[in-house]
């Protein structure tokens, strides 16, 4: 199959390349040098001269915060830019993979959220994505739109590489303790990505999947289990780490209390399970440490 991956530069995309390379698909990565999806026309002209089976986007505006005062870009990348690849693969008629979140819900269940519960972003970033997801919808491509939910890996920017930079530096740190999620690995979606792809024959496959971690918990407990990982690679740690209210840490972006994703359907309907996030940060550290063997 000819697929693009877009934003092959960014964390989900740097773990696509892993996934994809040894398969025989003909595979065309792409970063914003090659398509800036902010760039409609561009974005058009380059797809169209490819001609894809498959869109694999993994592109994203995902400075939560800063997107409270950034909506234009945020928009762009996150609605407006999803909605022309979009329309692009309906006309061309070959089938997108979107990645999407649990910022699309409020927060405010108490059981996992399942793909049809009513949406109710709180903040820029969780409007963004989901008008996206609806633009999707709104083209008449065949799509599947992949939401998961805090998503960390050996690559980029992310929950993880933060905890163990500063567990590096300090002997104590305060995480939040009260908000609700599950942990994704990375290359974890990147894999179930892959898997797919042969499946992806029919119109019964089209719609919203979640795949996240396979275990709910706070930040604090995920904290508690990077740093109890890192100990065994003989990693530095922090002495002290504590709990903390959401109230304590204020952020411009209003976050979901519980965002915990319920993945049946993906498990259902593909035969996958959903990712095995303390495997998942064993691999990361580990292969960080290959990069770095000093720290």
């Amino acid at each position: 199959m000819k697929i693009i991956v877009l934003g092959c530069k960014g964390q989900l995309g740097r773990c696509l390349n892993d996934q994809l390379v040894n398969t025989d698909h003909e595979v065309i990565f792409t970063s914003r040098e090659q398509i800036d999806i902010t760039d409609f026309e561009q974005t058009k002209n380059q797809i169209l001269k490819i001609s894809p089976e498959l869109i694999i986007n993994s592109t994203a505006y995902t400075a939560v915060d800063k997107a409270e005062e950034d909506f234009e870009k945020a928009d762009l990348i996150n609605h407006l830019g999803v909605q022309n690849i979009s329309e692009i693969c309906h006309q061309l008629g070959c089938w997108l993979i979107h990645v999407s979140t649990d910022y699309v819900f409020d927060g405010n269940s108490n059981i996992p959220y399942k793909e049809d519960d009513k949406t109710n972003p709180q903040c820029v970033y969780g409007k963004t994505k989901l008008k996206g997801e609806l633009a999707i919808q709104a083209s008449g491509c065949k799509h599947i739109i992949l939401r998961t939910s805090w998503v960390f890996s050996e690559y980029g920017n992310n929950f993880l590489k933060t905890m163990l930079r500063l567990g590096a530096d300090r002997d104590e740190l305060s995480i939040v303790g009260d908000q609700i999620g599950c942990p994704t690995y990375a290359q974890d979606i990147a894999r179930s990505i892959v898997e797919i792809v042969p499946k992806l024959n029919s119109r019964k496959d089209n719609g919203i999947f979640h795949f996240c971690g396979d275990q709910s918990c706070s930040w604090y407990d995920f904290a508690n289990v990077i740093f109890d990982q890192a100990m065994t690679s003989n990693s530095k740690i922090p002495s002290i780490v504590n709990a903390i209210a959401t109230s304590a840490y204020p952020t411009p972006a209003k976050r979901p209390a519980f965002s915990v994703l319920d993945c049946s359907k993906f498990k259902n309907h593909f035969g996958m399970h959903p990712s095995n996030w303390h495997n998942g940060i064993g691999k990361a550290i580990s292969k960080l440490k290959l990069e770095n063997p000093v720290s």
